[in-house]
């Protein structure tokens, strides 16, 4: 099985993209906001992009390497890309699309990929899944050493999004092969990819398993991105290992991180309960509020109180008669406030 190195240096208006990355037969995602660089690394793997610098190889084939003059064109690289708008060829049909690529592995792939029915169908009659599945199979036609797709769900519905997450994550372990993929959504990074790379601004700011990215964000953009509260205030230790966060908003929260100084508070939806009064067990963490709105989610529901979004189930909310404007508390404990640093 080959490995994917990058070691990439990419020239963009605001900024410089510096990517240095290794990814194996676990599927890599590249997560974070728009212009951050994402699609212009999966572009330069590919050899799509001119003025890259550094180095990209698969295994013992070297794609890039500035350094040694090697710059291979694309038709040079083993690589299946799986574009965001997926690019087929709307005057061919489901085969033709994926047999440009290698006539001989198209209808191996649209079994494999449970399209076969709609070989001669062509690109506008199908859905966003189908069109998903077709690209997908085209990429796969190569027989590529490394797999990138960009943006892989965000053309679709939300039904459909989530039953295709399923099929992918499922799929691109049994390929096996080096995946990186890139998406504006850390939900859909984590659903996936083994490791997430929160990339801002050009720069890889973490990369983990997506669950060490929810316990221990690294800065202020991968709490929130990850899905997490993040409330500013000052930080000062106390006895019995607590620390003390006095609110920019006013009052006071602990945690049993040991950060001092200007801090945000991170805690996330579901470590949040909420209720009419303060529940009568140790939780030290108390917040007191108005609801100021409440969105549904599928059989759940997120409930804001003051600076603060919890997640319940919509039958708890019923039952304890929450809806916006009632005053409730929001309560959470001092381990489940996690500190990062803000300047």
């Amino acid at each position: 099985m080959d490995t994917l190195h990058l070691d990439l240096t990419v020239p963009l208006r605001a900024f410089d993209l510096a990517l240095a990355l290794e990814v194996g037969d676990e599927p890599v995602a590249l997560a974070g906001p728009s212009g951050a660089g994402k699609t212009t690394a999966l572009r330069a793997v590919a050899g799509l992009t001119a003025g890259a610098r550094g180095r990209v190889a698969a295994g013992d084939e070297i794609w890039l390497d500035t350094d040694a003059g090697i710059d291979r064109p694309p038709e040079q690289r083993s690589v299946g890309f799986v574009f965001q708008d997926y690019a087929l060829f709307p005057h061919l049909t489901v085969e033709q699309n994926v047999g440009f690529a290698d006539r001989g592995r198209a209808g191996e792939l649209l079994e494999r990929l449970g399209i076969a029915h709609l070989a001669s169908a062509r690109p506008g009659s199908l859905s966003g899944g189908e069109r998903q599945r077709v690209a997908l199979a085209r990429a796969l036609a190569r027989a590529p050493r490394v797999l990138l797709l960009d943006e892989p769900t965000a053309a679709l519905d939300a039904h459909t999004r989530a039953a295709v997450r399923v099929e992918l994550h499922d799929l691109l372990r049994e390929l096996r092969l080096p995946a990186l993929l890139v998406t504006h959504s850390f939900e859909e990074a984590a659903a996936l990819a083994g490791r997430v790379g929160v990339l801002v601004g050009g720069k890889l700011v973490q990369l983990g398993a997506p669950a060490d990215l929810v316990a221990r964000p690294a800065d202020p953009f991968v709490a929130s991105f990850t899905g997490g509260n993040l409330i500013p205030g000052i930080a000062s230790r106390r006895e019995g290992g607590l620390t003390e966060i006095v609110l920019e908003t006013g009052g006071f929260l602990y945690s049993t991180d040991g950060l001092e100084g200007r801090v945000g508070v991170v805690v996330h939806p579901w470590e949040v309960s909420v209720a009419r009064e303060p529940p009568g067990d140790s939780t030290l963490n108390h917040v007191r509020a108005p609801i100021v709105a409440m969105t549904p989610a599928g059989n759940r529901v997120r409930i804001r109180v003051g600076p603060l979004v919890a997640e319940l189930t919509a039958a708890s909310a019923e039952r304890l008669g929450l809806e916006p404007g009632v005053v409730a508390v929001a309560s959470f404990k001092a381990t489940a406030a996690r500190l990062v640093p803000l300047a």
